[in-house]
Order: C-alpha cells, then structure tokens, then sequence
C-alpha cells in the first residue's frame, strides 16, 4: 500500500499536471514578491490577477495554438475587467453589465474546448471585477496591468515550455497506454465473466471514449508539430507509439466475440483462461510502459508476454485432445482466431517496445505532412458559428440563457441577504454550471464536499497555529495542488482551493472563521442555483439531441463498410482510403458513447425510452467492433479475390444503413443498390466453406493431422468473412428496425 502511494506521489509530481500547476505558482508568487518589495502591492495583485485569469489557456496543444487562445484570452478578460468597472457606477448599470457579459462571453464556447476556455477565462474576469475594489489607481491602469499579467505568464508559460517541451506530449502518451492496457485487461475478463459482463461493457464504453478524446488531442499535437518543424527523432517515436496505440483499440475491437457462443462452446472455460491471461498481461506490460516512459526507466522484459502466448497456443492443442476433429473444428477456429488477433497485438505492443528501447530496425513512419493534415480534426472560427448558435434550439444559447439568469439571481441574493462576498455564489455559479444536467450535478456535489473538506482541514490547521508564515506556506502549497489536480480530481482540487482562499484570508483578517462560514454558505447557495436552473429553464436533456450523434455514428459506419470493402477488392489502396474513415468511426462512436453517458445522469424521469436508446447505443457499438474485425483481417492477411456474394452483402448492409439514416434524416432520399439475392449469396458463401472443411477432413483421414499454413488462414477467411457478413447483415437490420420505432416513438 505504501509502497503504491510513493509511486503514485512520484508520478504525480513527474506529471505534466503539476509541472502547470506549478508553472501558474511561481508566475503569481514572482509579481507580487517583487511588487511587495518595492511597496507597490496593489500592482502585483493587478498582475497576479492577469495571470490567474489567463491560466486556463494553458492546456495541451501545439506552442501556435496555445499562443493564439492566452492572447485572445488576454484582449477578452481586459475587455470584460474594463466594462465591469465602468458599469459599477451604478447598482442597475452594474446588473445589466453582468447580464450581457454572462450571456455573450457564454456564447464563445460554441467555438468548442478552446472556446469553451476563453470564455471561462471572460466569466472569470467579469467575478473579479465584482470582488476588488480599484478606485484607489484607477480603471484604465489596473486593465492595463491585467493585460501585463497575461503577457507574464504567457512568457512563463513559453520559458517552461523550452525548458521541458515535450511534457504535455509524454503525459498524454503515458496516459493513453495506462488506458489502453486497462482497456485489453477488461476485453479478456469479458471471456469468462459470464455474470458481470453489463457492468463490464459499460466500463469499456467510458475507456473508448476516453481514448479517442486522448488519440484526438495527440493527433493534434504531433501531427501539428510535425507539419511545422519537420520531424526529429523523438517526434518519430511519439507518433510511432501514437499511431500503435490507434491501432491496438482497432484490434482490441476486433476481438469483440459472440460470448453466447462462446459460453455454449466452452461450458467449464478452462480453455479460455489463458487467453484471458494473455490480455491480461498485455494491459499490465502497456501500463508498466506508461510508467517508464515518464519516470525514463529502462523497459522491462517481454518473456513473460511470450510465455503466455505459449501458454494460449498449449490451450488450443489441449482443446482438440478433448474435443476432437470434426467436432472439435469450430471451436478450434474460433480459439485459433482469437490467438490470431492477441498475436497481433503481441507484436503491437512489442514494437513500442523497441521505440521506447531505441532498437534500430523499429519501424519508420512515412507519412506525408498533407496527409498529416487529413487526420486532424479542425474546429471553424467563422462568425457563422456564433449566429447559428444565436437560436433558443442551440443547446450553447440555452446555457448561456441559465447561466446569465443564474448568475443574476445569485448575485441580487446575494446583496439582498447581505452576504458578505456575493460574487462567490457567481464564482461558484460559473465554475459549476455546464450545458448538460448531469455535469452540473456531478460538478456541485463534488465542488460541496470538496469545500467541506477544505474548510474542516483549515479549521483544524488554525487552531493548532496562527503562525502567519505557516498560513503562508499553506496556501502556496495549496495552490500549486489546486490547479494540479483540477483535471484529475475535481472534489480535491475544490478542497485545495478552499484551503488558499482561507490561508489568504487568514493573513488579512483575524477573524477566520467567519471566512470558513461565508464560503461554505456561498459555496452552497450557487450548488443548489446551479441545479434548479439546469433543471429548470429551458433544459437540454440528452434524449433531444441523441439522436443526430446515432445519426452520423451510421453515417461514419458506412464510409467505413466501403472502405473495407475497396481494401478487399484491391490491397493496393492507400492507407489513408482506409485509416482515415476508421478514425472516423471511432471518433463517430466515442461521440454517441459520451451522449449516452450524459443521459444516464440525467433524471430518471428525463431519460425518455431509455431501453430503446440502449439498444441502439449498444447495435452501433457491435457493429463498429464486427465492421473493425473484418477490416483488421483483411488488412493483416493475405486475402482471396472477393466473390459477388461477398459484394451482395455488403450491398444489403449499405441498403439497410442508408434506409436508417432516411429515417433520422427527412431530408435524405436513400439510394438503394442491386445485389444478388441474400438467401442464395448465404448459401454459396457456406458451400465454400464447406467445400474448405471437406478438404481438411479428406486430409486428416489420409493421415495430415498438422493443418498446412495455406489452408489454416483459407478456413479462418471463408469462417470468419461468412459469419462477420452475417453477423453485420442482421446487425444492420436491427438498427433500423430499431432505428424506426425510435422514430415512430419521438416524432408521434
């Protein structure tokens, strides 16, 4: 257990976490230790506050990214510290300014997350410029000296950066293979859990979303940099362990079986341990890997990765003892499948090995700098947006409706009940509210209990001491692991800044608990107007908006369908034609698997034909898993020419998948293709099965026991190509039989 702890606390303070927790520390500390000195502390606060506003830009990104937002952040926050200034001439001048600014800079996060940070950053300053009073050196001075505070710490935050410039890149890296072998260790439990597999499955939703938003966010920074600076040799080996990792959850998809089957083929499941252990010790090797990589440890051993693939390929020999051919043959291909796919995650995650390793002979990457660009998702920062956004449909102008009411009631209540500091509750209310009910409530629980735990540490600490420099210490430390774990842990950080506001306090006012009252009553009072607004006024309730996620989940299904389809009618294809509708799939998924998240936090009573939702959540989940094992078999073996009974299968499906999205989409007219008929395109891609499985037992009868290399990989084709058609083919069919009663439900 202790032993546990150290290595967490070592990881931690490694992390690129704290490293920005810290950055934001010392860039506060240095204005107004120096400002102190020079018995100009009214300035230092002014700088000190320019750098807490701009601070939330500092996120993952490439340095012209990251640049581009702290400026706009800085022009936004000077703008919004001026108005608010000028608007305090009056109370009813001051309450309109607070209005208009909560509702228009609300209105910026339609330009997605990093629109999302610069308008907290506007909402923060507006809080600010309620809470301190600059009549002593006037407006225009103290904006200005906001304006200087961003540029500090913009050029603190470049200086770290040359000091440690692939910090963020090796955190997310370590991070995405922690939740990639999480993410394999869980698919081999999937094997022999036969009565936890629901709780199974939704954990591994919440890892696919998770990863593809980790896979986004590194596409971003590697590609980016890569297209602007060339490549170098660190930057070849992140991309390389990137572009692995993309592909061990296409693979790990792949793997998604038929476990009905599974149960009544394997009754007992001994058979089936050691390939459970095989993933098992495939998540624990990429986790001790996301360990290395950041504390630069020498990489460990891969005997143990071998000998569990010994162990799986003993299994199948043991299976065939028991279970003889013929009989024997189905479960015998299935295993031999499933070893096949593990195999090929073997070499997966033994090829970051050898980057991690420095080999030589690790693979290269020969991927175009236009083509890097085709795997980058943008974000568009038209005006267009902002007017498309500008409509009572769109969930951003309902939130920034609530949040704009919120903040208004909060903030009379406040002043009406002669609350000491109102613009807590404002703080409060724009730290808390998010677009969707459940973040909202998630967010304030943990943002009361986070709160409780500050204050009762705080508490504690000052009637043990009143020692202003220990207070001091305090809420240093307090700060940095505030905005260290604000990502990580939002109840902690909640509780560490509970603890700095205090600790500050303390050193101005001897009356600390007075503090620990007000901020615990405002803390309170803006959870609870937090939630009765999100519930409330012109609520979003997941239900409304799913169904255009379920929409181009299809949509993204088909262009991967085709893609499969060309790469198996032509291995000459360039891997972009395929890989980048893949990545689009996933993204695809990770979008609908979010929604669906969020809708179970929603209340019960908002979680409108729940069931339904589920189903189709889940169809579209099985059929990306069925469509990446037919890919990933086609792209990694050599294949026979595809027949017309395979086309006529594919066609069906597209058939279906169009007819689906005609139906979430009035607009649409589907196109439909001509294609054999299915029953008989069923029955000839059986013949030839069949016709393989006479072959092999006319061998095995004239004594050939070991199965030749050809025909293993002719019988995997002709099983797994015929089952996966059919499979996808009844798949397709019931998302839009689904599809349509879903329709029938919210459109009558």
């Amino acid at each position: 257990m202790l032993k546990d702890y150290l290595k967490w606390s070592w990881l931690f303070l490694r992390s690129s976490n704290f490293y920005r927790g810290l950055l934001l520390t010392v860039a506060v500390l240095i204005p107004l230790i120096g400002f102190n000195i020079a018995g100009q502390l009214a300035f230092g606060i002014s700088i000190a506050m320019g750098v807490f506003l701009n601070a939330p830009s500092n996120t993952p990104g490439t340095f012209k990214i990251k640049t581009i937002t702290t400026l706009l952040s800085i022009g936004l926050t000077m703008l919004v510290t001026l108005v608010m200034n000028y608007a305090k001439v009056h109370f009813i001048v001051l309450i309109a300014a607070l209005l208009m600014v909560s509702f228009f800079v609300s209105l910026i996060a339609a330009y997605g997350f990093r629109g999302s940070l610069i308008a907290f950053s506007g909402l923060l300053a507006m809080t600010l410029a309620l809470a301190r009073d600059i009549s002593d050196f006037g407006i225009w001075l103290h904006v200005c000296l906001i304006g200087v505070g961003g540029l500090w710490f913009l050029v603190m935050s470049w200086a770290f950066q040359w000091l440690s410039p692939k910090k963020d890149e090796d955190q997310l890296l370590s991070e995405t293979l922690y939740l990639t072998g999480s993410y394999l260790k869980i698919r081999g439990k999937l094997l022999t859990k036969r009565t936890n597999r629901g709780k199974l499955l939704g954990k591994i939703l919440n890892l696919q979303t998770q990863l593809s938003e980790k896979h986004e966010v590194l596409r971003e920074l590697l590609l980016s940099e890569r297209q602007k600076v060339g490549r170098s040799g660190f930057d070849e080996k992140r991309l390389l362990i990137l572009i692995t990792l993309v592909d061990i959850l296409e693979l790990a998809l792949a793997n998604t079986l038929n476990y009905n089957k599974i149960d009544d083929l394997f009754g007992d499941q001994h058979h089936l341990l050691p390939f459970r252990n095989l993933n098992v010790t495939m998540g624990n090797h990429l986790q001790v890997l996301s360990e290395i990589l950041v504390r630069k440890k020498k990489v460990q051993n891969k005997d143990e990765l071998l000998a569990a693939v010994d162990q799986a390929q003993i299994a199948i020999r043991e299976y065939l003892q028991e279970v003889p051919l013929p009989e024997g043959r189905e479960g015998a291909i299935i295993l031999r499948n499933l070893l096949d796919y593990q195999e090929q995650q073997i070499e997966k995650v033994r090829s970051i090995r050898r980057v991690m390793a420095n080999v030589e002979d690790a693979n290269k990457i020969t991927l175009k700098k236009k083509d890097a660009k085709q795997f980058i998702t943008t974000q568009e920062y038209s005006l267009n947006i902002l007017l498309q956004n500008l409509s009572i449909d769109s969930p951003i102008c309902r939130h920034a409706l609530r949040l704009t009411i919120a903040v208004g009631v909060g903030f009379l209540l406040g002043t009406l009940l002669g609350i000491r500091n109102p613009y807590w509750i404002v703080l409060t209310l724009i730290v808390l509210m998010r677009p969707s009910f459940g973040l909202t409530k998630e967010r304030a629980k943990e943002r009361i209990i986070g709160t409780l735990i500050g204050a009762a540490v705080a508490v504690i600490i000052i009637l043990i001491t009143d020692n202003t420099l220990v207070y001091q210490i305090l809420a240093v430390i307090s700060l940095t692991l505030a905005f260290s774990l604000i990502v990580q842990s939002y109840r902690s950080a909640a509780a560490f800044i509970t603890l700095f506001i205090i600790f500050v306090y303390a050193l101005i006012n001897p009356n600390s608990f007075q503090v620990v009252q007000y901020r615990i009553l405002d803390t309170a009072i803006g959870a609870v107007l937090a939630v009765i607004a999100n519930y409330t006024l012109w609520p979003t309730w997941e239900f409304m908006n799913i169904d255009g996620f379920i929409q181009a989940m299809i949509k993204k299904n088909k262009a991967y369908l085709l893609a499969i389809k060309q790469l198996y009618h032509s291995k000459n294809i360039t891997s972009l034609e395929y890989k980048i509708p893949r990545k689009e799939a996933f993204l695809a998924v990770s979008n609908l698997n979010a929604a669906f998240q969020r809708m179970t936090q929603d209340p019960k009573s908002k979680q409108k034909e729940m069931g339904l939702i589920y189903d189709l959540v889940t169809l579209n989940n099985t059929f990306l898993s069925a469509l990446a094992s037919l890919g990933s078999f086609i792209q990694n073996h050599k294949t026979t020419a595809p027949s017309p009974y395979f086309d006529a299968f594919i066609a069906n499906i597209q058939n279906n998948l169009e007819e689906t999205e005609a139906l979430l989409d009035k607009s649409k007219s589907p196109v439909f293709l001509e294609h054999l008929d299915m029953e008989t395109a069923k029955q000839e891609l059986k013949k030839s099965y069949d016709a393989l499985v006479t072959e092999r037992n006319e061998q095995i009868h004239a004594g050939k026991t070991d199965i030749g290399q050809d025909m293993r990989v002719l019988l995997q084709e002709a099983h797994l190509i015929s089952n996966q058609l059919i499979w996808l083919k009844s798949l397709s069919e019931d998302i839009k039989k689904n599809t349509a009663k879903y329709e029938t439900v919210f459109s009558g």
